[in-house]
């Protein structure tokens, strides 16, 4: 890639003026040459504010065409710092301390993060919308008269400031410049071959970095439309993927698997459906669920992997697509397994995934010393564990922190959930550590039972056992109606027990 599209200005600057740019689900919206109009009528106001490209703007509003559109006005302007809307007052007022920002935009009836900005300070903006896509940033204090003095964002100027999503520890601040953010658009761009003629139905929270590359960065620099739903309503999907038009969607196996269950009552809509591929990202894609949509939608399914730290995208399956298990090759940053020692393992070795290149992050803003591990050899330790074939498709095993340390024995919670989901009747699974007296932890399991069935303990653990050994098998199953997420639908399997209101140890394995 050339020096010339290592912002996100220069990325987007090719489309076509007179395509669509950014939609609802009705593919109502913005012109390319609207989203021009408009973000050079934002960044002029940003001007009159006094806001310098080194300000940092963060942001508390719901999914969107104006959400989306803001978002490109403001990266391209100045940093900026996606907040979950959903979050707390105190979370939001964490935030915007530890992001230092200069201004908060957020809508009318926001109340939680209108509330944390009077307490933190830090002068708010209201977005008002002015038709689909287009809106107007209203502040409680007036312009200056006269524009401040502006340079455009360079390569290696912060582009978007995001926090980690920590379960267990303070999360962390991670700063992505331009030039992470335009190599991993690219490559995803580059891995999915998209072109302008695709249309991307985006599910994905614009607070998330999956959904902010990958869903809307990623149709923009191809010159693609994306319509931005409401957030994700299972309800809503295959009309939303009808109205649209969607030439693929992207979004984490939680919602596929939400999807899969409402396809049999939509048969027409999946008749109508002009996907030509669907993408999996930001946690593991259980065989099952993958093979499932590759028979309902009649496409490919292309599983990928990122984290916040590479600016989303690592690897991805390219077309016509692979095997479930593997997450396929680097789409940019340079990848390798490595052992507890900090060497660097052979294919076939399972270790730890760590990173290099332009792509990665150079390290953590806060909290003080986060640094200081998450580095080794000049190589990025992901926390994840994986192997490389001879080929070089990565092969993902499992989270560190999550395995399941069972007597000395590391058991993955991927394995004990894909069995439990063979079962017909398990809707959804998920497992994870459970204090034991004897061996320090065990494995347990919450249960989502498929509507119309009913599953006991003992039928759920004699079918499991016919692919788990008896150290693996859950000795304590919970049965739910729902299993909590965190706000992106990631299964958070730390601190999963506590969130359950579980506390007493599971019973002794024999």
């Amino acid at each position: 890639m050339g020096v010339s599209v290592l912002t996100i200005s220069s990325l987007l600057a090719a489309a076509d003026p007179r395509a669509l740019a950014i939609a609802d689900t009705s593919r109502q919206g913005l012109t390319y040459s609207d989203l021009r109009v408009l973000v050079d009528r934002i960044h002029r106001m940003l001007g009159l504010y006094r806001l310098k490209s080194t300000d940092t703007v963060a942001f508390a509003l719901r999914n969107g065409p104006e959400t989306a559109a803001l978002f490109v006005a403001l990266v391209t302007y100045c940093r900026v710092a996606p907040l979950n809307p959903g979050a707390t007052r105190d979370e939001i007022a964490f935030a915007l301390r530890d992001l230092e920002a200069t201004a908060l935009v957020t809508s009318n009836g926001a109340h939680e993060a209108i509330s944390a900005a009077e307490e933190c300070g830090v002068p708010r903006m209201l977005l008002v919308p002015a038709g689909t896509g287009a809106f107007e940033l209203k502040s409680e204090s007036p312009p200056r008269t006269s524009l401040a003095l502006h340079s455009p964002p360079g390569a290696d100027d912060i582009a978007m400031l995001l926090h980690t999503s920590g379960t267990t520890a303070r999360p962390k601040l991670v700063p992505i410049t331009q030039r992470n953010l335009a190599l991993s658009t690219r490559g995803v761009v580059d891995s999915l071959q998209l072109s302008p003629s695709d249309t991307c139905l985006s599910l994905m929270p614009l607070f998330h970095v999956h959904g902010i590359v990958a869903g809307l960065l990623a149709s923009l620099a191809a010159g693609a439309a994306v319509c931005v739903a409401p957030g994700f309503k299972a309800a809503a999907f295959f009309s939303w993927l009808d109205s649209s038009r969607a030439t693929w969607y992207t979004a984490v196996p939680t919602i596929h698997q939400a999807i899969l269950v409402r396809a049999r009552h939509n048969r027409d809509a999946l008749d109508r459906s002009k996907l030509r591929f669907i993408r999996s990202c930001s946690s593991a894609l259980y065989p099952s669920v993958y093979s499932e949509l590759g028979s309902v939608f009649g496409v490919p399914v292309l599983n990928a992997y990122g984290m916040t730290e590479a600016a989303h995208q690592i690897s991805s399956v390219r077309l016509p697509g692979a095997p479930c298990a593997t997450v396929g090759h680097g789409s940019g940053p340079e990848i390798a397994i490595m052992d507890s020692q900090g060497g660097l393992l052979p294919p076939g070795e399972v270790g730890e995934i760590v990173l290099r290149g332009e792509q990665i992050m150079t390290g953590y803003l806060q909290p003080e010393g986060a640094n200081e591990s998450a580095f080794r050899n000049g190589w990025f330790r992901t926390g994840d564990e994986g192997f490389q074939d001879s080929d070089g498709a990565l092969f993902l095993v499992g989270r560190l922190k999550e395995m399941i340390n069972c007597g000395g024995e590391k058991i993955s919670p991927h394995e004990v959930e894909e069995a439990l989901l063979l079962h017909p009747g398990v809707d959804e699974a998920v497992a994870f550590a459970w204090p034991h007296p004897m061996l320090g932890e065990a494995v347990a399991a919450a249960i989502v039972i498929r509507e119309g069935w009913q599953v006991g303990e003992r039928d759920l653990l004699r079918a499991a056992s016919q692919r788990l050994s008896r150290r693996k098998l859950p000795g304590r199953l919970f049965f739910v109606t729902e299993i909590p997420r965190g706000p992106t639908g990631k299964l958070q399997r730390i601190g999963m027990a506590e969130r359950l209101g579980a506390v007493a140890p599971c019973p002794v394995i024999a």
